[in-house]
């Protein structure tokens, strides 16, 4: 057999090869991408719920009584996660509103938690879960010499 002969054959034993390792590894890829996207989002939405429970704290924290720094820390949650770009399917603002009823002069702080459940159901990826809670809470001081009611 000749050199040229031999390379002809070479080349032709490796034919179909590669589309053969394509059509294994690209459901592997794929799958790979997917579960990144999933963990991106997810890590996105959890610094999303973090700066949402900071906003609603702080705004709280902001109010002279406790009727009012519920319906603050709920708004100020509620804007910051739209801001954020992050739709919750369910979600909840807690705000301990315990430091109002203490006495002026005393130091008091409130602390807002939010739980978002972010939906991952559109990636499609088999084995991960349609929805996962993300929890944060943020503690926030109320001013000691503000009147309080």
């Amino acid at each position: 057999m000749t050199t040229r002969g031999r390379r002809t054959a070479a080349l032709r034993s490796d034919r179909g090869s590669y589309s053969l390792e394509t059509a294994v590894l690209a459901p592997a890829v794929i799958a790979l991408l997917l579960l990144m996207i999933a963990f991106g989002r997810v890590t996105d939405a959890d610094g999303a719920v973090d700066a949402a429970a900071r906003a609603a704290a702080r705004a709280a924290s902001l109010e002279r009584d406790a009727a009012g720094a519920q319906s603050a820390a709920q708004g100020a949650a509620e804007r910051s996660l739209q801001g954020d770009g992050v739709t919750c399917s369910t979600s909840s603002v807690a705000v301990d509103t315990s430091g109002y009823a203490l006495d002026l002069g005393t130091d008091a702080h409130i602390t807002a938690t939010i739980a978002c459940t972010a939906n991952l159901s559109d990636i499609g990826l088999p084995g991960l879960p349609g929805a996962k809670t993300l929890t944060a809470s943020w503690t926030s001081a109320i001013d000691t010499y503000r009147g309080r009611e």
